[in-house]
């Protein structure tokens, strides 16, 4: 009891300050935002199997200049500007596309895949892009 009055006398944290939500809210937040995200690791491991083709399309949303510098192994090159349905035409309409950009910093996969839903495509985002990738220890390719 003496443990519990002494925590509770004690300034919250700026962690602790907003209560948590409740678990049922915390699931559904969590589990909706995978439906919207993946990460790097994800995307390499489904890049790295070989038994199977990708069930995605990866895009880079950067500019061809930065693209040919480095990017993720199997990613196309699609600025998230230059997003447009003639883009798109060789696609499944549900195909899914998963955008990345530079990293964290860069909102242009954000922007590339507000475009593509726009379009109706599905899309989710690569959380970490470039940065990202090279933090898993994971190679880039050049063009």
């Amino acid at each position: 009891m003496t443990v519990q009055t002494q925590l509770s006398s004690q300034p919250s944290s700026l962690v602790s300050e907003i209560p948590a939500a409740a678990s049922a809210d915390a699931l559904t937040h969590f589990s909706a935002s995978l439906a919207f995200e993946t990460d790097c690791w994800d995307v390499h491991a489904a890049l790295a199997d070989r038994s199977r083709q990708p069930d995605f399309v990866l895009l880079d949303v950067r500019s061809p200049a930065l693209y040919a510098q480095g990017h993720v192994p199997g990613a196309i090159n699609l600025p998230h500007g230059k997003i447009v349905a003639s883009k798109l035409e060789a696609y499944a309409l549900d195909t899914l596309f998963v955008t990345y950009c530079a990293g964290p910093h860069c909102n242009g996969a954000t922007r590339g895949a507000i475009r593509l839903a726009k379009l109706g495509r599905p899309v989710k985002l690569m959380i970490g892009g470039i940065t990202g990738w090279l933090d898993e220890g994971f190679d880039l390719e050049q063009a």
